[in-house]
């Protein structure tokens, strides 16, 4: 009895360690930041996806957005000011002068990656039905055989979903203050995918001190 609890609980394992294989989160890499920005906090920020998909667009800069204004920043999204296409530089200008920003975050599409990997096999105990799921000898009504099943490693190939996030100050001493690149393996939605990039992008900014209220 042991041995079979022993069994089963490498099987569950197993098949646990795949699941979450499946489901991996966003990290952020390469990460930089000016040590010598000494002004106050960000306050008022306008987020830019640049995206030609509007409704992606839309997604992408409302999540950061609501991230922001949980952390105390007044946060626009630039399609509410400007909703035909993501903004050039002169536009940004205008619309940063116009409505007072004194911070730009900016999130940019890179190339997709492929990457193949191999996926190790385990091991898991299984019900054995000879005799189908539609017929059940009366003497074998209240008793279930189990199998020990091999579940081979094979070659898998993961697509990796990478974006680069910039933010910058305002005004004449204007400059990138903050960047990094997010990696996420297997996106499974664009909503999922631009949440979980969001907090991971505005809890660094607020552990930086570089948002917050003035």
């Amino acid at each position: 009895m042991n041995q079979l609890l022993k069994i089963i609980s490498v099987g569950t394992l197993g098949c646990l360690i795949g699941l979450m294989g499946s489901c991996a989160s966003s990290s952020l890499v390469g990460k930089w930041y000016d040590t010598t920005y000494l002004t106050p906090p960000l306050a008022k920020i306008m987020v830019i996806a640049v995206r030609k998909d509007a409704a992606k667009r839309r997604i992408w800069e409302d999540a950061f957005a609501g991230e922001l204004v949980k952390h105390g920043v007044a946060a626009t999204s630039s399609y509410s000011l400007l909703p035909d296409a993501p903004p050039d530089t002169d536009q940004v200008a205008t619309a940063v002068q116009s409505n007072g920003f004194d911070g730009v975050l900016v999130i940019r599409k890179l190339q997709t990656e492929m990457n193949t990997r191999y996926k190790k096999g385990y091991m898991a105990m299984e019900q054995d039905m000879p005799y189908g799921p539609n017929y059940v000898p009366f003497w074998k009504r209240y008793w279930n055989d189990y199998l020990i099943v091999e579940h081979p490693g094979y070659m898998d190939t993961q697509t990796v979903a990478i974006r680069a996030i910039d933010v910058a100050t305002t005004g004449s001493s204007g400059r990138v203050i903050w960047n990094a690149t997010s990696r996420t393996p297997d996106p499974a939605s664009v909503n999922d995918l631009q949440s979980g990039i969001a907090d991971l992008v505005i809890s660094e900014l607020a552990r930086r001190k570089f948002i917050g209220q003035k």
